[in-house]
Parts: C-alpha cells; sequence; structure tokens
C-alpha cells in the first residue's frame, strides 16, 4: 500500500509539474525576458538613428533621466492628475458609496449604470470625449453657451488641456471607486451602528470616528491602484491632446512612447522605463506595509 501510494504521489507531482511548465515559460517569455532586455539597454549609449553600435556607458542615461526637463515636466503632469485624481474621486466615490448603500427602488440598475464608464474602453473613452470637447460643434460647449456662457478650447488651451483630461479620468473611474467604498460600507456590522445609537453619538461622530476608520483598508486599496493605473495612464492623453499643447499635458507613459517611437532612443527609453518602474514599486511596498501593519494591529 505504501508504494502504491507512493507512486500515487510522484504521478501527481510530474502531473502538476507538467501543468505548471507552461505557465512559467509564458511568464518568463513575456515578463522576465523583456524586463531583463529593459535592464540591460539601459547601461548601453543606443539610438537606432546613430549609425553606430550600441557602447556600454553605466548609468550615463539614468543621469540623463534626471536632467531631462521634460521627464521632470511629465513627472509634474502625472503627479498632478494622480494627486488630484484620487482626493476628487475618494470623495465623489465615498458620497456615492453612502448614496447606494441605502435600500431603494432601481438600486441593481443605478449600480449597473454607474459602472458603465469602467467598461468603455479607453480608446472608444478618448474619442468621444474629443468629440465631446469640439471647440464649435461639441455638446459641452453648447450648453455653456446656451446657459450664456462662453465656449472654451478645452484640449487646445495650455491651461485647460490638463485639467480636461483630469475630467475624463474622473468621470471613468469614480465609479471603480464608488464600488470598492460600497462593498466597504456592506461590510461593516450593523451592531457598530447599533452601539454608537445606543451611547447617543451624533451622525457626524459615527462616521469620522466609526466609519472612516473602518474604512481606512478600502482607501488604502483605492489609493495603491489608482497611483498604478495614473502613472500607467496614456490612451486618453494619446487621443485627446497628443501631450499637447507643446508638452502641457504630456505623462511619463506618453515621454516613454514618444522617447522609443520618434527619437528611437533605446538606452536612454529603457532606463526611462526603469526609473518609472522603480518609483511604483516604492509606492506600491509602502502601502502594501501600511495595510500589513494595520491587520497586525
Amino acid at each position: 500500500m505504501k508504494e502504491i501510494s507512493t507512486n500515487v504521489l510522484i504521478g501527481k507531482n510530474n502531473f502538476a509539474k507538467r501543468i505548471t511548465l507552461p505557465s512559467i515559460i509564458i511568464l518568463v517569455v513575456t515578463v522576465v525576458g523583456p524586463l531583463g532586455f529593459l535592464l540591460y539597454s539601459s547601461f548601453f549609449d543606443w539610438n537606432l538613428t546613430v549609425p553606430a553600435p550600441p557602447r556600454f556607458a553605466w548609468f550615463y542615461n539614468f543621469g540623463l533621466v534626471f536632467k531631462d526637463l521634460r521627464f521632470w515636466n511629465a513627472f509634474k503632469n502625472t503627479s498632478v492628475l494622480m494627486i488630484a485624481g484620487i482626493i476628487t474621486q475618494s470623495i465623489l466615490g465615498l458620497i456615492l458609496a453612502f448614496l447606494l448603500n441605502r435600500n431603494f427602488r432601481f438600486k441593481k440598475l443605478a449600480i449597473t449604470i454607474l459602472a458603465l464608464p469602467i467598461m468603455v474602453t479607453p480608446v472608444v473613452l478618448g474619442f468621444n470625449w474629443r468629440i465631446i470637447y469640439h471647440e464649435h460643434f461639441g455638446p459641452l460647449n453648447y450648453i455653456i453657451r446656451f446657459f450664456g456662457g462662453a465656449g472654451s478650447s478645452w484640449i487646445a488651451d495650455p491651461n485647460l488641456a490638463l485639467f480636461s483630461i483630469f475630467l475624463v479620468d474622473t468621470w471613468q473611474w469614480t465609479p471603480f471607486v464608488t464600488l470598492i467604498l460600497l462593498a466597504g460600507l456592506q461590510s461593516i456590522p450593523r451592531q457598530v451602528y447599533e452601539a454608537t445609537d445606543v451611547d447617543g453619538a451624533t451622525g457626524w461622530q459615527t462616521f469620522w470616528r466609526i466609519t472612516l476608520p473602518l474604512l481606512r483598508p478600502m482607501f488604502v486599496l483605492v489609493v495603491l491602484f489608482r497611483t498604478i493605473w495614473i502613472f500607467k495612464i496614456f490612451d486618453p492623453v494619446y487621443i485627446l491632446t497628443g501631450g499637447g499643447p507643446g508638452i502641457a499635458t504630456e505623462t511619463l507613459s506618453l515621454y516613454t512612447y514618444v522617447s522609443w517611437v520618434k527619437y528611437w532612443r533605446v538606452g536612454y527609453t529603457s532606463a526611462l522605463a526603469l526609473v518609472q518602474l522603480v518609483i511604483m514599486t516604492i509606492i506600491a511596498m509602502i502601502f502594501v506595509r501600511k495595510v500589513m501593519q494595520r491587520r497586525r494591529v
């Protein structure tokens, strides 16, 4: 019997290895391979427009990244979108989550309609908002003029272009924040609120001392996901403004794309991408550590 059970275990282990081996190969080819090439090429002075072989340059490309004013402009635009977007979407998402947490008719339909912006693909989203923002024929300027206002060049004005992208991002991702916070509200036991009612706590005291602390893990999750996604924002910016006017709306991901496709700077672009990867990894580690500390407490 022991020999039979041992053979069965060996057979299961071999079967498990055969099942997982294709996944490991795909992971290595699609993740480890490109990351290794990225790391390798970042140490070379490599430009495809120059008829010269790549030259090993140590950390030269990384030094160029931190001296590049265009990089810092893209970092500033991305940071503005990130900070403004997370604050605005968290506030709006919390308000909508409280409204949807009540029992009312057609609640499921309201949640379904709210989730529609998340389902829209970024390309379709960009083209739709490009029509909405059209200076002469867009419905947004039409509504503004109908009420006596003056239309604006939303995506052509350097002072409004970044704000226009912020509005698009907020419209698409506020429902995601709402659903996360709604799930958090529904997970809070009713006994907690019943106890606060017995103690005579006001609505504001209950919200500030009970609801918000219990929703803190959800807010950490929202901030983590939105930070990573905003750092990678590309499609809406590329379709709406192309980074313009000038470089007024150029983000880190778009600048990385332009550096490769337009200038063919292989080494510099690799270093630029690695810098972004390091920044996002540090941010993710900070948030994960915060969550783990809260769980231990």
